[in-house]
């Protein structure tokens, strides 16, 4: 009988999970404890209204309310971060929403002397910190707000575009006063940022992969600012994700960094999640297939691919979300496919390591 009362009094206790607030939930990935349910999390571009401050935090609030997310990544133009520099910048019909430089502020190698440290609350960077504000003032959660924000590697790839490697090669130190001038800007915006009222920044870099510089550049001319910036708001950010863009990024050039957590394209390059929960102590982000599996799958592939992803992470430590932006065309129901599959907070997923209380 004892017995008999032991495994009820279980089956009990294993019914109750305590219910977090998204802030918790976040923190509690974060520092790899067991969650009511994994965070969920995508972004998407918004081009026909990104080019004022209301205009995006109008659209982030309301793509936040749609899908109820653990966390609000501030989806600013990829290139707001060089408008004033001098780069022209437009929509041009990208399938995943970001904007290009139709003119390069750096036309020929000279150029790059007039690269200067920034104001960085004044032109485009002083609207970005705008919306940030009114998302903050606008959400009606606690969900973590991120904004966005570039490695100076890849800030200069989109101020000079292809000829930035060349100009590395050929004569870096024509390049290097102004990488110094970019990373200054970038940890003075990092800090304007958290002081605007982000818990945290999305720090992405286009520069961590074979396509884009060798792991040698990368490492002489991206990552020692990158230390260097990450470092500056260490203790300031709450939540620092690293997004490392591209195939076979260069992801243990990161190990030891001041960063939260990681994202990539786990599904199309490696490591595997799995393989990454190996490696790394900060949370992951991703599990999900934006350009396929998003962007084209049923709602069963997607539920299945969900799935995936916490069974390779035992759901701890796992922020779920797409390895990069959402392409435009991405259908509603298949967002939806990956929160029902999810479930609520009292709905648990098979292979979560729930957090019990009675």
């Amino acid at each position: 009988m004892a017995q008999l009362s032991d495994q009820r009094m279980a089956k009990s206790s294993a019914c109750i999970i305590r219910s977090m607030t998204k802030s918790e939930r976040v923190a509690a990935a974060l520092s790899r404890r067991p969650v009511d349910r994994p965070p969920v999390a995508f972004w998407r571009h918004v081009p026909e209204v990104d080019h004022t401050a209301r205009g995006l935090a109008d659209a982030m609030l309301a793509f936040h309310r749609r899908w109820d997310l653990d966390l609000i990544k501030v989806m600013s133009s990829g290139v707001y971060c060089v408008e004033d520099w001098g780069c022209e910048v437009a929509y041009t019909g990208a399938v995943n929403g970001a904007k290009q430089c139709t003119r390069h502020a750096v036309q020929k190698r000279a150029d790059w002397a007039r690269i200067k440290t920034l104001d960085a609350g004044a032109g485009a960077l002083g609207r970005e910190l705008e919306a940030v504000r009114l998302i903050v003032r606008g959400r009606v959660d606690d969900a973590p707000v991120l904004h966005t924000l570039f490695s100076p590697l890849t800030i200069a790839r989109k101020l000079a575009g292809d000829r930035v490697a060349s100009d590395l090669r050929e004569e870096p130190d024509a390049v290097t006063p102004a990488l110094e001038a970019i990373g200054e800007t970038v940890a003075r915006y990092a800090a304007a940022s958290i002081e605007a009222g982000a818990e945290g920044i999305f720090f992405a870099t286009q520069a961590a992969n074979p396509d884009s510089f060798t792991r040698e550049e990368h490492d002489r001319f991206d990552l020692i600012h990158v230390r260097r910036i990450l470092r500056f708001v260490q203790g300031r950010s709450r939540l620092t994700m690293l997004h490392a863009h591209g195939d076979l990024p260069y992801l243990d050039a990161f190990t030891g960094v001041s960063i939260h957590a990681i994202n990539w394209h786990d599904r199309t390059t490696s490591p595997t999640l799995a393989a990454a929960a190996r490696q790394f102590s900060v949370a992951l982000v991703g599990g999900l297939n934006q350009q396929q599996t998003l962007r084209k799958g049923t709602p069963a592939a997607i539920a299945t691919e969900t799935a995936d992803a916490i069974a390779q992470t035992d759901g701890v430590g796992l922020i779920v979300g797409p390895g990069c932006v959402l392409t435009m065309n991405t259908p509603d129901e298949n967002v939806s496919a990956v929160i029902r599959s999810l479930g609520g907070p009292l709905k648990p997923v098979p292979g979560i390591r729930f957090e019990r209380s009675g």
